[in-house]
């Protein structure tokens, strides 16, 4: 079978890949916050020597994490159709917005100028360092963990009558759920590629043939995503699950120096992410 078939190896987000490191070893909570730090900056950042710095700190993140830096080059590969079809439409309808630098070409409501074509740049190159963020993250922490931690960051608000405790199972459930529907995809591609179907594989550029390829196995994918919803639903009901009920905490979590560490290490990257004039 084509290895245009195996979407499983492409999808990072969702699976947990247990090496030892230092950054498996940190506080969930502190990791996730040093890792919200990161992503809002990588979002403000607007030049390219910023960016390309903030590239270069997430191939060094994959290093110390001990994770091959293949799994966050192959979590890129399902996401570039999206990147082009968001760059090519910055860089048509960009232009009038994009004010200031030189002017290449303009022919109606289409301008594209030094500074649109910058915009796309940077636009493309935070695409990249979002998604080897996040797969840091989901590599080197468990589900469990992410739930734990994000419930403690987000416990404050339960003053203000804020379902912490479900919005953390619902985001944690969502990011489980990628890896598992993009099993159930594979087989079904695999199972129609079998009686014939074409699903344009090896030509990535024919994105609306592709699309319209992908039409047929839509339907029962939303099936089976109900299916394991109910199955779900069925576990946690047999595991006597009430929403919003008060709950003990089995996991407790205390702060070493290396988690107070990586939250200083991410307030100074992003400080020279913004603050130093490229």
């Amino acid at each position: 079978m084509s290895a245009e078939f195996e979407l499983t190896r492409n999808i990072t987000i969702g699976q947990y890949l247990p090496t030892g490191s230092i950054i498996h070893r940190l506080d969930p909570r502190f990791k996730l916050a040093a890792f919200v730090i990161l992503i809002l900056a990588i979002a403000v950042c607007n030049t390219y020597i910023g960016n390309i710095f903030a590239i270069i700190m997430c191939v060094w993140l994959f290093q110390i994490s001990k994770i091959p830096i293949h799994y966050g080059i192959s979590g890129i590969k399902p996401a570039i159709p999206f990147i082009i079809i968001l760059a090519i439409l910055q860089l048509l309808f960009y232009g009038g917005i994009a004010n200031g630098g030189a002017v290449y070409f303009e022919y109606g409501f289409i301008k594209i100028t030094s500074e649109s074509i910058r915009l796309v740049l940077v636009s493309a190159m935070r695409f990249v360092e979002v998604i080897f963020l996040s797969s840091v993250l989901t590599l080197s922490t468990s589900t469990t963990e992410l739930t734990h931690g994000m419930e403690r960051l987000l416990g404050p608000l339960e003053k203000v009558k804020f379902p912490v405790h479900a919005f953390a199972l619902i985001i944690t459930i969502a990011i489980r759920f990628v890896p598992t529907f993009a099993m159930e995809m594979e087989k079904m591609m695999k199972a129609q590629a079998s009686r014939g179907a074409d699903f344009g594989t090896g030509e990535w550029w024919r994105i609306v043939q592709r699309t319209k390829d992908m039409f047929p196995i839509i339907i029962p994918l939303f099936n089976v995503a109900l299916a394991r919803a109910e199955d779900l639903i069925l576990a946690m009901e047999a595991r006597c699950y009430i929403p919003g009920a008060a709950r003990t905490r089995f996991a407790h979590y205390k702060a070493a120096s290396k988690d107070y560490v990586a939250i200083v290490l991410s307030v100074v990257i992003s400080a020279v992410m913004l603050g130093i004039p490229w």
